[in-house]
């Protein structure tokens, strides 16, 4: 994974000072790209510890179009807490829980998940249920599959997170996730392999980057065994790729880690369409990375 770690070197040294809408502070590159050879080994960073149960579970949730944190909070996946909890503690709800209190509520009571837990049109939403004219829903990520299947030499093979008429902070009188920063990712065929490049508008280099490569590389595989085809490559392309001011330490510390191998992921042969893929399906082998390091995240 020197790909990744080159890329935090580059923006620690050479970003530049910005500002951002969390008032943390960042540095920051413009227009960098990652590329990782798939047919080498799953792309899970070895020089921390990255929780692939989240990644796995997170991506599931994503395929099956759900929005609301209910199935993550079950499965004690809290990628996405942050964002809900804001919205309920700034509501006459709020009854001074802590966000682990908020997420085994959420786990727990069908009727406050269904109050709280939902984000609004996050990538669910988008990829599964894009909303068309006339009261229409599309189903991107079907479609996607039907062409990759179909035909293969297509230049169309997209799925855009960017739907303009959803870029709004309020849902329904509560807070939801900001715009989606994985602004669209396009397939391409080649022979009896499949690649996939992601456009990623904003993109927290130290905490996010990570979960973005290995569940975007997971996608691929999902996708390349359900269409006949084998995983090549999965490009990572950025707009605003940064490191937020109160993460350097961290990445200093990382930087000091000597990588170790790629670890290998085995997907159930058996499964053989998108919506069938449960976690069980999914087996990592030879996963020895460095220890977790901790770091805030700006919400």
């Amino acid at each position: 994974m020197d790909t990744y770690l080159n890329l935090l070197r580059k923006v620690k040294n050479e970003g530049s000072k910005r500002s951002d809408r969390t008032g943390t502070g960042t540095r920051s590159v413009f227009g960098a790209q990652a590329r990782f050879d798939l047919l080498a080994g799953f792309p899970l960073l070895t020089t921390k510890s990255v929780h692939f149960k989240s990644i796995v579970h997170e991506l599931l949730w994503f395929v099956s179009g759900d929005t609301n944190i209910q199935y993550l909070a079950k499965n004690k996946v809290r990628i996405w807490d942050d964002w809900a909890f804001e919205g309920y503690k700034t509501s006459d709800s709020y009854e001074g829980e802590s966000i682990r209190e908020f997420s085994v509520k959420i786990a727990e009571d069908d009727d406050f998940a269904r109050k709280w837990g939902d984000l609004g049109p996050v990538y669910g939403k988008q990829w599964r249920r894009w909303a068309g004219e006339n009261g229409s829903e599309i189903d991107q990520l079907a479609y996607a599959i039907e062409q990759i299947k179909t035909n293969p030499d297509s230049r169309r093979i997209i799925i855009s997170g960017w739907n303009v008429s959803d870029l709004q902070t309020l849902i329904h009188g509560k807070r939801s996730a900001p715009p989606l920063c994985h602004t669209m990712f396009q397939f391409y065929v080649e022979g009896e392999h499949l690649s996939c490049q992601l456009y990623q508008r904003s993109a927290d280099l130290f905490l996010g980057v990570p979960f973005n490569i290995a569940s975007y590389s997971l996608l691929t595989m999902m996708i390349a065994q359900v269409c006949g085809l084998k995983a090549k490559e999965f490009i990572h392309t950025f707009g605003d790729l940064h490191l937020y001011e109160n993460h350097l330490d961290q990445v200093d510390e990382q930087l000091s880690r000597t990588p170790k191998a790629l670890p290998i992921l085995k997907i159930n042969p058996a499964v053989k369409d998108i919506d069938s893929f449960k976690f069980e399906d999914f087996t990592l082998e030879g996963y020895d990375p460095h220890p977790r390091i901790s770091a805030p995240i700006a919400v």
